[in-house]
This record gives C-alpha cells, sequence and structure tokens, in this order.
C-alpha cells in the first residue's frame, strides 16, 4: 500500500483538492477530503467537480494497487444527495477485471455515513509498472 501512496501523493490536482487516500489494496481503496470554503459551489454544497476528483482518485489507486499502470477510459457519477457536512469519504471496490478491462463503484459518503453520491470508473490496464512510470 504504502508504494501506491506515495505515488499518488505525485497526484498534484488531487493535493490542490486535499484528497488524503487512507487505504489501496489490489481491487480496493478508501480516500477522504475534509470540506473547505474552496470547495463549496454558490449553493454553499460541495461542487459536483470536488465529489468527482474524489472519487476518481479513489478509482485510480484501487485500479493501480495491482502495480501496473491502470488509466480511465469511461467515468460517469450520479449525485444522490447534496453534502454538506464536513468530511466526503470514497471507498472504491473492483466490479470485474481481465487481462485489459478493469471496472469500479466508488460510493461517495458524508460523515454522517448518507450516500452523496455514486461513481463508476473503467480502466485501460497497460503492461508497463508503476515502477517502471517512477523511472520515465
Amino acid at each position: 500500500m504504502e508504494n501506491v501512496k506515495e505515488f499518488f501523493k505525485n497526484d498534484n490536482f488531487a493535493a490542490i483538492s486535499g484528497i488524503k487516500l487512507l487505504e489501496a489494496s489490489p481491487g480496493y481503496a478508501k480516500a477522504i477530503m475534509n470540506i473547505e470554503e474552496k470547495h463549496l459551489n454558490a449553493l454553499k454544497t460541495v461542487q459536483g467537480g470536488a465529489i468527482f476528483t474524489l472519487a476518481d482518485l479513489t478509482f485510480a489507486a484501487a485500479s493501480n494497487a495491482y502495480g501496473n499502470v491502470a488509466v480511465a477510459i469511461n467515468a460517469n457519477i450520479s449525485f444522490v444527495k447534496a453534502a454538506t457536512g464536513k468530511a466526503l469519504t470514497a471507498e472504491a471496490k473492483e466490479t470485474s477485471i481481465n487481462p485489459k478491462i478493469s471496472t469500479y463503484t466508488v460510493n461517495i459518503t458524508d460523515d454522517k455515513g448518507d450516500l452523496v453520491a455514486i461513481f463508476q470508473g473503467m480502466g485501460y490496464r497497460k503492461k508497463i509498472s508503476l515502477d517502471e512510470l517512477s523511472c520515465i
């Protein structure tokens, strides 16, 4: 897990967004984002792009935790409740995998445990390892 966490420290947008990767193992990841003023839209709820970024980083960690590069080829999100609490947690779980394609569902919950959004992502699994990419 530590090498995946270290690798994703290089995700500048996630870092600027304040996302912290808590757990990562092949096919699974969990991350948290404390809600700050910068995350709010004009309605004073969390902006959809911030929620998507949290889900996307969590999806990326789960799919790359096998050690090979996986990149998103499709992603969508459904917002089911306005996010207004102090933190959001995303939990990614693999739903299918084969040598080239993997799919994930990411549930995003607020600090009360209520479901805020459901993200679904599909990744393309490359033959290059994360270690090789780090050397480039």
